[in-house]
Formats: C-alpha cells, sequence, structure tokens
C-alpha cells in the first residue's frame, strides 16, 4: 500500500522540526502517528535511535577531548549529524524506509 501524502510529509517533518526541537517536536508527531502510519512509526523510530546513537557519540567526543581528538570527532559527528538528518528527511517525503547509517538500533 502506497503511503499518503500526509503521512510522507509528517514523516519527513519529523527530522525538519529536528532542527527546531531536537527532542519534542519529533515526539509529539510520532506518539500521535504511530498507530496509524507505518511510515511515520519507522521514521520515529530511525530518528530516536539516531539521537540516541549520537548522544552517545557526543558523550565519547567530550571524554576524548581530554587527549585533543575529542574536538575532532565531535566537528565530524556534528556535521554527519545535519547530512544524514537532511538525507533521511528527503527520503522520508519519497515514501522510502532509509536507515541511517552507524546507528544503533534501540528501538
Amino acid at each position: 500500500m502506497k503511503d499518503s501524502q500526509t503521512d510522507r510529509i509528517l514523516a519527513a517533518g519529523i527530522y525538519i522540526i529536528s532542527f527546531f526541537t531536537v527532542f519534542i517536536g519529533p515526539l509529539v508527531i510520532w506518539l500521535i502517528k504511530k498507530d496509524s502510519s507505518k511510515l511515520v512509526d519507522y521514521h520515529g523510530r530511525q530518528y530516536f535511535n539516531f539521537l540516541i546513537t549520537y548522544f552517545v557519540y557526543g558523550i565519547i567526543s567530550t571524554i576524548l577531548m581530554l587527549v585533543l581528538i575529542g574536538y575532532l570527532l565531535g566537528a565530524i559527528f556534528g556535521i554527519a549529524f545535519i547530512v544524514f538528518t537532511i538525507i533521511a528527511a528527503v527520503k522520508a517525503f519519497e515514501g522510502e524506509e532509509y536507515r541511517i547509517p552507524f546507528i544503533i538500533r534501540i528501538l
């Protein structure tokens, strides 16, 4: 079954709104639509796995700042977070189930 235009917009909205409100906005969209849309549920889970994983990467990077390599890792993780968020938003809008690379699948 093809996903509706609304579902694709909401799935992409999870990623887009994350630029303005990292946790609350995507959580609200996901909780409201997860039972009625498989696409929104999939991308909501992907986003929160992504968020948790990059939070862990951030902690590791912060610890490694004691030996200076953490500054480089922090910059790389920050750029990767932005790039993968944009790619995931585009793929969600196209109705695809995009798996973000380098994330831990928790949810």
